[in-house]
């Protein structure tokens, strides 16, 4: 276990001051040039409305679904000893998609349906992984995992299957471009009842994170420190997958963002998970207002979240595994 000098301090309050600079900058870039003009503070009737009720909630949104994803991607790592977990690993991803594609299909793309099954199959993916772990194996990991498999190639063929039945012209292309995740439905409404889920959780993360060290030991090292964890390591699960899906059920699927912040929050930090689950929150939001920025800004119409934060992610996968870092 790597244990950070006194410099890791320094360092992370550089990611706060980028944190907070970032946010700061998002909110006046856009299609919208806000600051092409200073008179527009006082001439522009546009530019309060458009700063307050659409830019300000979604950077705000995009810096929760970022810090909550990162977090539920280190928990689940530790969790399984594996730098190549995250919510995939029990089938969230898929259960959440199959979710919001029965809703576009049956209720017409209504936002709450798509938003409440979304999280609503998340919760029953969850309950069949542990139901079907708890009778495949006395090793719990291995157990969670093949579950997980056996969960998330179910709910993947569901999600194939409602996809073929789809309208090729209505229905199709809503389903895709949820799938490839987007923060434009973003609102005040939406940023507190999201908030209201995620915030508790990450505060009781934040509060166990000292704790989390316990899980990424060897099973004969817990052991011999007479340390039973089963019922934890499912309590600890469920609050991550609860995490995860009430920032998927909003957003979308959004990859990448899970697996590769907390690697590269280990590199920089060490493998202490009191100080890296904190850097991991922070460059998680980071990462996830960037992406959204660029999503929103770059062309015309708005790109996909889901592509910018999967060739970001997959290029600092490449320099992870160049510079032979992925480690628990």
């Amino acid at each position: 276990m790597v244990i950070l000098n006194k410099n890791s301090v320094i360092n992370s309050r550089h990611l706060v001051y980028g944190l907070v600079s970032v946010t700061l900058v998002s909110l006046f870039i856009g299609r919208y040039q806000i600051l092409e003009d200073l008179n527009r503070f006082r001439l522009d009737s546009l530019f309060w409305p458009l700063l307050f009720n659409v830019r300000l909630p979604r950077v705000l949104l995009a810096l929760l679904a970022g810090a909550g994803l990162a977090l539920s991607g280190l928990v689940t790592q530790m969790i399984f000893r594996n730098p190549l977990a995250d919510s995939g690993i029990l089938g969230i991803s898929q259960s959440a998609g199959f979710g919001a594609a029965l809703g576009i299909l049956a209720f017409g793309n209504s936002f709450v349906f798509v938003q409440s099954l979304s999280f609503l199959f998340s919760l029953v993916a969850l309950a069949m992984t542990l139901v079907l772990s708890s009778e495949i194996g006395k090793d719990k990991i291995l157990s969670l995992v093949l579950a997980g498999i056996a969960v998330s190639a179910l709910f993947s063929s569901g999600l194939g299957l409602l996809k073929y039945l789809a309208d090729p012209v209505n229905q199709l292309p809503n389903i895709v471009f949820w799938l490839l995740g987007s923060l434009s439905t973003a609102n005040w409404m939406l940023l507190m009842r999201t908030a209201i889920l995620v915030i508790p959780l990450m505060v009781l993360f934040f509060v166990y994170r000292w704790r989390l060290n316990i899980h990424a030991l060897d099973k004969s090292v817990s052991f011999s420190l007479g340390i039973k964890d089963t019922k934890e390591i499912y309590i600890v699960l469920i609050g991550s997958v609860l995490l995860t899906s009430t920032i998927i059920s909003v957003s979308g699927i959004i990859n990448w963002v899970g697996l590769i912040i907390p690697n590269f929050a280990r590199v920089i930090f060490g493998s202490d998970s009191s100080i890296s689950l904190t850097n991991s929150l922070l460059m998680g939001g980071i990462f996830m207002v960037v992406c959204d920025t660029l999503s929103r800004s770059l062309l015309p119409g708005e790109i996909p979240l889901g592509i910018f934060t999967a060739l970001i992610g997959s290029m600092m996968f490449v320099f992870l595994l160049l510079r032979k870092k992925l480690t628990i």
